[in-house]
């Protein structure tokens, strides 16, 4: 049946070649969008203009005939009439333009008898003809994986996809013009990498042909922008590509755009009050408003961030108490007895971040700061002073999501190397997730980074606030290929 439609459409597309139109020509005439015409309806009305776009539907009736075409700005009714153009040319167009082909118009703007805003239709040519059979708004594709494969589809027939990615665009753009209009200057760091970094995370590899080397496709932005604190910039800031060789599930991609910065001489309190602000903004710039929806729960973003301690919340929690020494076995009869599922290659810090996620975690809805981590789970930050079995970090959860990183920076060379070689002797143990010792990125240390906070989020924070999962706001994910 489908190879039917398509030999029909192809006939088609030789009636217009045979007629002497250039069914996909280089140039288009258009000088209004859709939208300009009909905002200014009163102003062009009686006068020639010409628009273009999809043609949307069609409505044959004998000697005259009506269609919808539609734009980026919107749609516009079109009506076509054998007393308003040469009748070969008005039979062209009623027997060979299909829903789905791409149609350049010229006529005059009037209202129509029910006062709908239309063109009167006096010449128009074929911009690109199409030859399979379009699916339609409301009897299309319904399959997930197939409208996410065919992301083009999705957005041809969906609005709202059409519309959750200009969301899209205005979530990153407030980032970008909050962090700028701060005085942070936007870099652009390389993808490929000798050591990859910045995060706990198994890496994808490559190969140079021109240099003969694999590298790592980057894990995170970290290292390369404190790389540039050392070479003296003081606010920077990448919003990138990153890629993790991980599972694909509501919160986590194989590749997705993250942002992180890094400000020197602030410290975790100035990062706290400079985060809110960023957040509240972007939710407000996003939604139109503070109150967004995640699964079920509503969350207000309007209300000061609390501050919740991680030691005091997983005590609570577990009645485990991470100030004192706890060993590995503790936390893992602690999982066994809760049902928490873990390796056996698990050390501490694996550990305890697998019994907070599925304890401390589930119990956050509101936005708030966690902050006080374990220095287990944190490599790259620097200790509390007033406990060194704590780092200076928060995160910001809501919904039983975490939804950014941020740290009061590690720059002490010696402290780094040591925790950089304890991540090692976790690879060796079997965890590929753990870090790499960064000889490069130490030798930069040596050379002295100022102190600094650093903040990193990913687009999880944009599919939080839709409530949809990360691979339906990324434009085209990664699929597996249809065999």
């Amino acid at each position: 049946m489908r190879e039917d439609i398509q030999q029909t459409k192809l006939e088609k597309l030789a009636r217009i070649r045979e007629y002497g139109m250039d069914p996909y020509p280089e140039k288009s005439e258009r000088n209004f969008r859709n939208a300009n015409a009909s905002e200014k309806f009163e102003e062009f009305a009686g006068r020639v203009i010409t628009l273009a776009g999809r043609v949307r539907s069609m409505r044959p009736m004998g000697g005259s005939a009506f269609a919808n075409i539609e734009d980026e700005s919107g749609k516009m009714q079109l009506f076509l009439n054998k007393a308003n153009m040469p009748e070969e040319l008005f039979l062209l167009f009623t027997k060979n333009v299909e829903l789905g082909d791409f149609v350049q118009v010229t006529g005059e703007l009037f209202l129509t008898k029910t006062e709908e805003k239309s063109l009167k239709v006096i010449d128009w040519k074929m911009l690109s003809k199409n030859i399979r059979p379009i699916p339609t708004e409301h009897f299309g594709i319904k399959d997930e994986e197939e409208l996410l494969r065919k992301r083009y589809l999705d957005l041809m027939t969906n609005p709202e996809t059409r519309e959750l990615f200009r969301k899209k665009n205005i979530f990153w753009q407030t980032i970008r013009t909050f962090l700028a209009s701060n005085g942070f200057l936007e870099v652009q760091n390389p993808v490929f990498e000798h050591t990859p970094g910045g995060a706990d995370a198994e890496p994808f590899t490559t190969h140079h042909n021109a240099l003969d080397q694999d590298f790592y496709m980057r894990i995170s932005l970290e290292l390369a922008l404190k790389r540039l604190l050392v070479g003296g910039y003081e606010k920077v800031f990448e919003i990138g590509r990153v890629f993790r060789n991980e599972g694909i599930d509501r919160h986590h991609l194989q590749e997705y755009d993250a942002m992180e910065f890094y400000a020197a001489y602030w410290d975790l309190q100035k990062g706290i009050e400079f985060s809110e602000n960023l957040y509240k903004e972007v939710v407000k710039n996003v939604t139109g408003g503070m109150i967004t929806q995640y699964e079920g729960a509503t969350i207000d973003w309007s209300k000061k961030f609390p501050v919740v301690d991680y030691f005091d919340a997983f005590k609570k929690e577990t009645g485990i108490d991470l100030s004192e020494d706890i060993s590995v076995e503790t936390l893992m009869a602690k999982a066994d007895e809760l049902g928490i599922k873990y390796e056996k290659s698990y050390g501490k810090g694996r550990m305890i971040d697998t019994v907070y996620k599925k304890t401390v975690r589930q119990k956050m809805i509101q936005p708030c700061f966690l902050v006080g981590h374990p220095i287990e789970v944190s490599p790259l930050a620097k200790k509390d002073p007033n406990n060194p079995k704590k780092v200076l970090r928060f995160q910001v959860v809501a919904g039983k999501a975490e939804l950014c990183n941020a740290f009061a920076e590690l720059n002490d060379p010696i402290d780094q190397k040591a925790r950089f070689e304890d991540q090692m002797k976790l690879r060796e143990a079997g965890d590929n997730e753990a870090q790499m010792i960064d000889d490069d990125f130490v030798e930069a240390l040596e050379y002295g980074m100022p102190n600094a906070f650093g903040f990193g989020l990913s687009e999880r924070l944009f599919s939080f606030l839709l409530d949809k999962s990360v691979r339906e706001c990324v434009i085209f994910p990664g699929m597996k290929s249809k065999e």
